[in-house]
């Protein structure tokens, strides 16, 4: 891959990637799966799950006539058709009952394990890319190894 500019589908993938390096930092003990399991229920999984984060983006973008404000271009018509089905697919997937995360066997529930599952995609694909582009000192969890 010749160009390491983050498609934008990548970018929340890199926030959530972020935040979950951010908990595992600050608990060394914890796994790659503790680590995401604690991101679910933040305030920054909230605002991704609800939309918000989707809606403030595509605002701002909208604001600025589509021009990003980092690359000075004008954002495709395709990549905010994307970018929508992107917000409608992190709010299905990543439902919140954090109450609910555990039955009383100890087992995620159907709903949370959909929830994880997709956040591990989600850092998965920020590695690949990662790699891809060979900016390996951006991976930190190493999940795709």
């Amino acid at each position: 891959m010749q160009s390491k500019e983050k498609p934008y589908v990548l970018f929340v993938a890199e926030i959530i990637y972020s935040k979950i390096c951010e908990i595992k930092k600050k608990n060394p003990s914890f796994s790659n799966i503790d680590s995401v399991e604690g991101f679910i229920g933040t305030e920054t999984y909230k605002k991704i799950s609800s939309g918000q984060f989707h809606d403030e983006w595509l605002n701002n973008l909208e604001k600025n006539n589509f021009i990003d404000a980092n690359t000075k271009k004008k954002v495709p018509e395709e990549t905010l058709k994307l970018l929508r089905i992107q917000k409608d697919m992190m709010i299905n997937q990543l439902i919140q009952f954090p109450s609910l995360y555990y039955t009383k066997s100890h087992y995620p529930l159907e709903i949370s394990q959909r929830a994880f599952d997709h956040l591990w995609r989600m850092c998965e694909s920020y590695e690949l890319w990662c790699k891809e582009t060979e900016q390996n000192n951006l991976i930190i969890l190493n999940i795709i190894d």
